[in-house]
């Protein structure tokens, strides 16, 4: 048994959950080391409480299954069986009493489908169990979440000699995409995102035919899916000579990305680097332009927990990995969004990404 499988039937222990039932694909592979995508089938990892554990997955998954996962045994299902019907007889005595499954993962569907099979039990949420565990990295996990940082940041480099007036939008990011897999990772770990000009100042704007003119803002959100973990920065340039408004506003950004990853210590609430960033936006007349929390955890996936922001007062933790985004948005002119991976460790923040902030001017 792994590691984190000990670890996951010692919480189940204490909710006298007899067992568990794993259907994210995410979770699947942190706790057994099969990664794949079943799309519409079923996968399940069955955990019980006396240390066993058994893999359910879609035939054309069982040879991968075989050579990778960590379980003591591996039954598959055909597209013409009833999956559900084989993870009843699979659960067998233990489908009785206290089951726990991922109630923030499964849909209506499922949920009907599973309790079919499962008259005589009581589904129990183990969702934050599994996310408190994935929260603090392992040093492997911490060499991923580096080298996908890395491939993100190479890319970046790579594009910014294509900004030119007259390019648009979406031709960026489909060049960021193509770079991406061209340079070993599995593609982007989000929608590629460049904005120009007053579309910079929409914090989930979409690419589209706008073109890159001078005198305005250019930012990119983008990240990388590297060995199964992510990478996850945004940078704002401007492309020759901008106002001196948007100066400002970049400059108060910046150090409130700086003020937010200082205050990201070990032992700390969350709130703390939240509230630091967004104190001194707010001390330069900015704070209604900073709409969004300051960050959010990063691993297997591009969102998860922790989530930064002013009311959250969970403990930070050494080997946390967070990004760190404050923002400011001025509707009709522009914004600016810096964002960087921060690493929690026992000595304070260690910034994974490298790429250089200060106020830059590309093209013109």
């Amino acid at each position: 048994m792994n590691e984190r499988m000990s670890r996951l039937i010692g919480q189940m222990a204490q909710q006298s959950v007899q067992t568990s039932i794993i259907t994210d694909p995410k979770h699947v592979y942190y706790l057994s080391g099969f990664r794949s995508e079943p799309h519409e089938r079923l996968l399940a990892l069955i955990v019980d409480a006396d240390g066993k554990s058994k893999l359910l997955v879609p035939e054309l998954d069982r040879a991968g299954a075989e050579a990778d996962a960590a379980v003591d045994a591996i039954e598959s299902h055909r597209d013409t069986d009833n999956a559900y019907k084989i993870l009843g007889a699979m659960l067998g005595k233990n489908a009785n009493g206290e089951v726990g499954v991922e109630k923030d993962k499964l849909t209506v569907t499922q949920y009907e489908k599973i309790t079919a099979f499962l008259p005589d039990a009581s589904l129990t949420g183990i969702d934050q169990v599994l996310l408190a565990m994935r929260a603090v990295k392992s040093a492997d996990e911490i060499d991923r979440i580096r080298h996908a940082v890395k491939l993100v940041e190479q890319v970046l480099r790579e594009t910014l000699p294509l900004v030119k007036a007259g390019v648009t939008e979406l031709e960026l990011a489909a060049d960021i995409d193509y770079r991406m897999r061209r340079i070993g990772a599995e593609g982007p770990s989000f929608d590629t995102t460049v904005l120009a000009g007053e579309k910079s100042a929409l914090p989930h704007g979409t690419p589209g035919t706008r073109q890159v003119q001078a005198g305005e803002l250019l930012l990119f959100d983008m990240g990388v899916y590297a060995e199964g973990y992510v990478s996850d920065i945004t940078r704002t340039f401007a492309v020759g000579d901008i106002s001196d408004e948007l100066k400002t506003v970049y400059e108060t950004v910046l150090r409130a990305n700086e003020l937010g990853i200082a205050a990201l210590k070990a032992g700390v609430p969350m709130a703390q680097a939240d509230l630091a960033a967004r104190q001194h936006i707010e001390s330069r007349g900015f704070g209604d332009r900073f709409t969004h929390r300051l960050g959010h955890g990063i691993g297997l996936d591009i969102h998860e927990y922790p989530s930064l922001h002013g009311g959250n007062h969970d403990i930070l933790q050494p080997g946390m990995t967070v990004t760190v985004e404050p923002g400011i948005y001025i509707p009709g002119v522009g914004g600016v969004r810096i964002e960087d991976d921060v690493l929690i460790t026992g000595h304070g923040p260690e910034t994974l990404t490298t790429f250089p902030k200060q106020f830059t001017v590309i093209a013109g």
